[in-house]
């Protein structure tokens, strides 16, 4: 099996999978970040995503956006031209449906299968093999591709026909990047009234408020010097730019969304573009001082 796009959550993935048992072959745009990776997880490379999808029955796409998926799968030397009939392409990458169902039609003409199957979940996640999954696309193709997926979640869900997948991520996405500024805000609020920030977010972790999101990402909270950065807010302004574009698009008003957005493009002004999303709270930590 493949693995196109070794970014943090792709690199993961490969890894988990090579660690499951499965012959990984991964394929990334810059060629040393998947020579490395191959390297240490035991896996081969490919030199383009035709290649790997000509030599892989089922391969995971892991991509930053919608321009890198079409890329990647579109391009003289992308994906739709190595794959045929019998194969599988499962894209796991955060996009707007419209560009699900554009490469979707693609990978229809040559005969091979293609699912939306975006994640939720972080690197920790994906490591303990507890993300969550949820699939667009033919239930029966899903059914094929499980073999690979379990490995990688605690739950698979099929939430419709293709697209849907993606639809729902951007969903779920607005809901976490919702808590995100939430947290980042009544942290900050409680530091300015003079408590500890440790117990703030012990108080937080603790009462009805405290998901799974809450959970792990207490380190970044509480100590956002020292924990590797997760997921960017370069990343975070992406995700909400297309949360409230799709919004217009299907008629749902996204109000706390635009507001996100709002703070995060303030955040990433200031120079936090590359930080951790939890950068909201040192952005909002520091404005005024």
């Amino acid at each position: 099996m493949g693995v196109i796009g070794l970014g943090r959550m792709g690199a993961a993935m490969a890894s988990r999978l090579s660690a499951a048992g499965h012959d990984v072959t991964v394929w990334n745009r810059n060629f040393d970040t998947a020579e490395s990776l191959a390297t240490e997880i035991g896996a081969k490379t490919a030199p383009t995503p035709a290649a790997l999808a000509e030599n892989c029955d089922v391969l995971l796409s892991s991509l930053a956006d919608d321009k890198a998926v079409e890329m990647v799968y579109l391009d003289a030397d992308g994906v739709v031209a190595g794959i045929g009939p019998g194969k599988v392409a499962v894209d796991t990458s955060t996009v707007d449906p419209s560009t699900i169902h554009t490469v979707g039609a693609e990978v229809d003409g040559t005969g091979a299968g293609f699912l939306d199957c975006p994640v939720s979940g972080s690197v920790a996640t994906i490591e303990a093999g507890s993300l969550t999954i949820m699939a667009g696309g033919d239930a029966d193709l899903l059914a094929t591709v499980l073999p690979v997926l379990e490995p990688l979640s605690s739950r698979v869900i099929h939430v419709g026909a293709r697209g849907s997948g993606a639809a729902t991520k951007l969903a779920v996405n607005g809901l976490v990047h919702g808590l995100n500024v939430a947290l980042a805000e009544a942290l900050v609020l409680a530091e300015k009234a003079g408590i500890d920030r440790g117990v703030a977010y012990e108080v937080f972790a603790s009462g009805a408020a405290g998901a799974p999101f809450v959970q792990y990402k207490r380190a970044s909270y509480e100590h956002p010097e020292e924990t590797p950065v997760g997921f960017s807010l370069d990343l975070m302004r992406k995700d909400l730019e297309l949360i409230t574009g799709f919004g217009v698009e299907v008629g749902a008003e996204m109000r706390q969304a635009v507001t996100g957005l709002a703070i995060v493009e303030d955040a990433i002004s200031s120079g936090l573009g590359e930080a951790d999303m939890s950068a909201i709270a040192t952005y909002l930590r520091n404005k005024g001082l």
